[in-house]
């Protein structure tokens, strides 16, 4: 999720028209999305633990995601730039020290016992995100036409939700399970964390003695754009995308924010094994995105928004107004229905904006922050309502989401 220029970038080939070996590169960013992935998850996994081990409110404990996914407003064009001055391959190496560094300050947070320590250190982690991702996107896109952008963005999605399904596990067994002891409330993560931050330098350290492909950028100006004269918020289906890639992202974070909180009080169960739960919240996702990168190479990627917008819609009102297993599984089934969203809003909001894509990209990426917005909004309606009126707030994200794939995305210079 972050800035994705589609049709910006080359491949510059080797000299002697040799043929490029793509391996490496693949490689890293197989590793690249894992890590992704597995780091923003486990953000999950910090709300519960930061709301017993601080006694904190629901809307309290929701600032982890407010301040992770805040750093997307904030940091996405700034890091852009430093892509486009230090290159992609130097981007990616930043960003994995970035993270990493964010990461280990976890182990003083851990011995002051500082709440704002910890969500300092997240902040930081989230830049170090923020740069991986401006920087290996162009990787995806150069693979093939605009017409498959959505395909192949799946597909590489598909790796991250890997990671983003190992991550509740891992949560619930090395940080969860230790809330059992009231001593160890800020100990838990140290070691967790630590491990992670070594993890990151020694990719960033690889990945800085690997010989990647070179990305050369370009402005490709459609006849249409370059006549008419248009700003870039000339476009509706861009206009549109914005917000719907705000409130998708919305929708996903707070339904995987309080998964494990939502859980735990159905089932009468712990966080440690409510969390073992949201795994397949993820894990559906991972599902979703294989299945959705062979389909969408033939089924219009609009109907496919709709169709997955209208059974999130379905599933949430189901699970909010039953009990037991029936609400647990049909909410957590809403992940299959969000496996296709990112990349399908991303490529129909910047489908035939010719030279204004890269520009649209940035704009988009600061849409990320909606996971900021509404997960802290829906903590503060669960604080005063209930579990139920809470949800309808990703509830009528879906709904706008279906309104962006019924009608949204239309636009006079769109191609799809």
């Amino acid at each position: 999720m972050a800035a994705i220029p589609v049709n910006t970038v080359s491949v510059a080939g080797p000299a002697g028209g040799e043929r490029q070996n793509y391996t490496p590169a693949l490689l890293t960013l197989a590793v690249l999305y894992f890590m992704m992935g597995f780091i923003t998850c486990l953000n999950d996994t910090l709300v519960p633990f930061f709301k017993r081990g601080f006694t904190l409110s629901y809307s309290e404990s929701s600032l982890v995601q407010f301040y992770f996914f805040l750093t997307y407003a904030v940091a996405s064009i700034p890091a852009g730039r430093v892509v486009e001055k230090v290159g992609y391959k130097k981007g990616m190496v930043l960003g994995f020290s970035i993270a990493a560094l964010g990461a280990l300050l976890f182990f003083p947070a851990s011995l002051m016992h500082q709440y704002s320590l910890f969500l300092a250190a997240l902040f930081i982690v989230a830049i170090g995100i923020v740069l991986l991702q401006v920087a290996a996107n162009p990787y995806i896109t150069i693979l093939g036409p605009a017409k498959t952008a959505s395909s192949r963005l799946t597909l590489i999605q598909g790796v991250g939700s890997i990671g983003t399904t190992t991550a509740p596990l891992f949560g619930a067994y090395f940080i969860l399970a230790p809330l059992e002891n009231a001593q160890a409330s800020s100990e838990a993560v140290r070691f967790p964390y630590l491990g992670i931050g070594a993890a990151l330098l020694i990719i960033a350290f690889i990945v800085s003695r690997l010989s990647l492909p070179v990305i050369k950028s370009y402005q490709r100006i459609t006849e249409s754009n370059q006549e008419s004269g248009t700003g870039i918020f000339s476009f509706r289906n861009l206009n549109f995308g914005i917000i719907g890639l705000f409130v998708y992202v919305g929708a996903e974070v707070s339904v995987g924010t309080f998964l494990t909180n939502y859980i735990a009080e159905l089932l009468k169960i712990t966080e440690s094994e409510a969390n073992n739960y949201v795994a397949f919240y993820w894990g559906a996702m991972l599902v979703g995105r294989l299945i959705g990168a062979v389909l969408l190479k033939s089924i219009k990627a609009s109907y496919v928004l709709s169709f997955c917008a209208a059974v999130a819609i379905f599933l949430m009102l189901v699970s909010l107004n039953s009990a037991g297993n029936l609400a647990v599984w049909t909410m957590i089934c809403v992940g299959l229905c969000n496996s296709i969203m990112f990349a399908i809003i991303f490529s129909l909001a910047v489908n035939g904006l010719g030279k204004y894509t890269t520009q649209a990209s940035g704009l988009l990426s600061t849409a990320i922050a909606g996971g900021a917005v509404i997960s802290f909004g829906q903590g503060l309606l669960i604080d005063h309502t209930s579990w139920k009126i809470a949800f309808m707030l990703p509830v009528g994200c879906y709904g706008y989401i279906l309104f962006y794939g019924l009608n949204g995305y239309k636009s006079k210079f769109s191609t799809l």
